[in-house]
């Protein structure tokens, strides 16, 4: 008796297992291996029987053939019989002996003593002991409870590994023989012949025999080609294109109109017809003759294959959308630590914009090398790579908005001017896009990023490109030397660049310039952090705590553009009226020390402090926000001001139009109307914000309108009912069929403005940096990149 130890999932005492029971369970395993090789015994023996069946039947039929041509022959052959009864009567011993081979009693037992081998089953049961001893006497090797089930359940070690192999060997000893290894493997298959049909019938050959026959047998009107435009039509769209130009000439519109549908009213119903299939007839019973006309010349476009990409630099590499996603490319002008609007609101819209599954987003933010981040960032605070700045605005924005945002920081060169206190691009900033994701670009500031832009036009990289205009530059420019007349050709080139380089144009607020294709709406929200604040004063309210314990300030980068000048102006002509107001001013900036020191000859009663935070724990008990400033597009603290529960009062001006609509907003028409504002706010308590003014001011409803009103939202559900039509079943572009003269204009100051800042003196007469045109030696060791001339090479100049 032996024992062996085995081991349960529960870790239970050992049971004793026999070597009886494994004797046992190899003998039961013999037994089903000798009846399944007396099974194959079986079916070889039947085999030869049906063989001998086989050619019991072929000679009979042989002798069917012999009789049936004796009894058919003629005389002419029985004297000269032919070479194929010859042969046959030649053949008809070998059959014979066939025949009598086949019939032979013995021809089945000499048939399985020559085909099928000898088998010898050596057990060597000694073998069996020793390895049930030596996997019982080791503890962590042996087979235990798990490995007999196993070899039980036929899933552990084989019969092999204990009793030898199983030799099979022909009175030769050769093992045996292939071929009837493969014959008794295929006699145990069994396949029905509908598997074999069906099989054939899936076969790549069938599926390209019934393609052929489909294209054999194809309907005349499939294989028609789309006719050729007539000169009637090819006039009909000229005289519709040259809309613009006749108008300026004094046609009216409703003649064009009428010449249009004049000449395309005369064969329409045979164009159509021929190029269009039967199932359009929704498209036929259509009387729009444009949208007729845009469809008739879009369809004979396609079967040429032609397709317009819209520009002399059109990127034929433009986004492929097979992944399924969008890809939006923010660019912005300015980059945090720097706290100003156009680095703090892109990263907001980026952050939101990435929040939703549609699209994935990069933000394209400027670098700047370690001489100009000492002039801009705050605190002396610089970066040594792009990777130490990307971790400080994540962390920035995270402690924010509360999640972590999930898109990509790229970076572009640019350069800081001292003189217009922005940065400006150096290089091609569209080149640091690649083109596979190219797809939708949102220019943070267009104007600004197209002054000086010299490379790929924006709306032939990317299929859709919106401009998002922050800052009122006419309104800064006006207030330097000779600013009238500067402020006057700035206009004119920002509503270049603006025409030539989008498609959209967002206005916050009509304090902007009304630029082409420009539409006004308020797509900035309010930084998270601050409606909390507001709603954890709300609460103090109600629980009746004092929630404001101070009066009022303002807050602001010290420049006399942000507001210092009119602030100034306000207090110094109502000194007497506001006797005992006393205003603190937090902000830092160029213009300080003149703004403190005219402060002080006036004698007014400012407290002036460093900048800080908006959200900072120290500005949250002041109840009264003053801005006076009418140069904002729409200023970013009193929105925050407003989230935060506190009174706001500021000037009737185009920019805080969207402020309006709040209680706690005040706002004056007068000097004399500005002091009663603010006796009226230090006297009375704020009402607290309802669930929609708080929503509105959220970057929620901000991106909601973004989507709407840059039409973002129906490219991305790709709703261009404008653009496309349905004809056949497939998709058909129309307004890119062909260029408009709107788009030929615009192409035509594209390519005049690419020229103009090609040249290295034109810029430096309009304000351009030296040298802005490519980026430099720094730029290429901090961003890793190739030398301008590597990357752009000119040959030839």
């Amino acid at each position: 008796m032996i024992n062996i130890k085995t081991e349960t999932r529960a870790t239970a005492a050992p049971e004793p297992v026999s070597s009886a029971n494994a004797f046992s369970f190899l003998s039961r395993g013999w037994r089903e291996v000798r009846d399944s090789a007396d099974a194959d015994l079986k079916l070889m023996k039947n085999r030869a029987d049906s063989f001998k069946n086989l050619a019991t039947s072929f000679d009979r039929e042989i002798e069917n053939f012999i009789n049936s041509a004796s009894a058919f022959s003629v005389p002419a052959i029985k004297s000269s019989p032919p070479a194929e009864i010859d042969f046959v009567k030649r053949l008809q011993p070998k059959i014979s002996e066939i025949r009598r081979a086949y019939s032979s009693p013995d021809f089945s037992r000499k048939v399985l003593e020559k085909w099928s081998p000898r088998t010898r089953i050596r057990i060597d049961l000694s073998a069996i002991k020793n390895a049930i001893v030596a996997d019982a006497e080791e503890r962590d090797g042996g087979l235990g409870f798990r490995g007999w089930e196993r070899v039980r359940r036929g899933r552990g070690p084989r019969l092999k590994e204990f009793w030898g192999e199983w030799k099979e060997e022909s009175e030769e000893g050769q093992k045996e023989w292939e071929p009837i290894r493969a014959l008794k493997t295929r006699l145990q298959r069994r396949s029905s012949s509908s598997d074999i049909f069906g099989g054939f019938k899936n076969s790549e050959f069938v599926e390209k025999v019934k393609s052929s026959l489909k294209a054999i047998c194809r309907e005349p009107q499939e294989s028609k080609e789309v006719p050729p435009l007539d000169v009637p039509e090819l006039l009909a769209y000229l005289v519709r294109q040259s809309g613009p130009f006749l108008d300026q000439l004094g046609f009216k519109r409703d003649i064009c109109d009428k010449i249009v549908e004049s000449l395309c009213s005369k064969r329409k119903n045979q164009l159509l017809l021929r190029s269009l299939s039967a199932g359009e007839s929704s498209f036929l019973e259509s009387d729009n003759t444009n949208d007729e006309l845009d469809l008739r010349i879009a369809s004979v476009l396609q079967s040429t294959g032609h397709c317009y990409e819209g520009g002399f630099w059109a990127d034929s590499a433009k986004h492929n959308l097979s992944d399924g996603k969008r890809h939006v490319a923010i660019v912005t002008t300015a980059s945090l630590p720097w706290m100003t609007g156009t680095a703090v609101n892109p990263l907001f819209r980026a952050a939101y914009l990435a929040s939703y599954a549609k699209q994935n987003v990069t933000l394209l933010v400027p670098w700047l090398c370690k001489k100009d981040q000492e002039l801009v960032y705050p605190n002396s605070l610089t970066f040594s790579s792009p990777e130490e700045q990307e971790v400080y605005i994540r962390n920035w924005l995270e402690e924010r908005v509360g999640f972590k945002a999930d898109f990509k920081i790229s970076f572009y060169p640019g350069k800081f001017s001292k003189s217009r206190r922005s940065i400006i691009p150096a290089g091609d900033t569209s080149q640091f896009i690649p083109s596979r994701d190219a797809d939708i670009a949102i220019l943070e500031e267009p104007e600004h990023l197209n002054w000086y832009h010299h490379g790929k036009r924006w709306t032939d990289k990317f299929n859709h490109v919106v401009g998002v205009v922050h800052t009122n530059y006419l309104e800064y420019i006006k207030r330097e030397k000779n600013g009238a007349l500067q402020a006057f050709f700035v206009k004119h080139i920002n509503n270049w660049v603006a025409r030539a380089y989008c498609h959209k144009v967002l206005r916050l607020s009509a304090a902007t310039q009304d630029l082409p294709k420009s539409v006004i709406c308020n797509v900035h929200g309010v930084n998270p952090k601050f409606l909390k604040i507001g709603e954890k004063l709300a609460e103090e309210r109600e629980l009746g705590q004092q929630a404001f314990s101070k009066g009022a300030y303002f807050l602001g980068k010290m420049v006399w553009a942000k507001g210092y000048r009119e602030l100034i102006d306000l207090l110094s002509r109502h000194k007497n009226d506001l006797d005992g107001f006393n205003l603190d001013v937090f902000g830092n900036g160029e213009d300080a020390h003149e703004v403190q020191t005219a402060a002080k000859r006036l004698h007014l009663n400012l407290n002036f402090m460093k900048g800080r935070d908006h959200a900072d724990d120290s500005l949250h008990g002041y109840k009264v926000f003053i801005n006076p400033s009418v140069s904002d597009v729409l200023c970013t603290a009193t929105a925050e001001a407003l989230a935060m529960g506190k009174f706001v009062i500021c000037a009737d001006h185009p920019s805080n139009e969207f402020f309006r609509s709040f209680p706690n907003c005040l706002t004056y028409k007068t000097s004399d109307d500005f002091v009663a504002k603010v006796k009226e706010a230090l006297a009375n308590e704020p009402q607290p914000l309802t669930p929609e003014q708080r929503y509105n001011l959220s970057w929620e409803a901000a991106t909601q309108r973004f989507m709407e009103y840059s039409d973002l939202d129906r490219v991305l559900n790709n709703k261009d009912d404008a653009q496309l039509s349905k004809t056949n079943g497939k998709l058909i572009t129309r307004s890119v069929s062909m260029p408009t003269l709107s788009e030929m204009v615009d192409g035509g100051l594209a390519f005049g403005h690419y020229c103009l800042t090609g040249n290295e003196f034109l810029r430096l007469c309009t304000g351009a940096i030296p040298g802005t045109r490519d980026y430099d030696k720094q730029h290429c060791r901090d961003l890793h990149l190739l030398p301008p001339q590597v990357e752009n090479p000119i040959y030839g100049w």
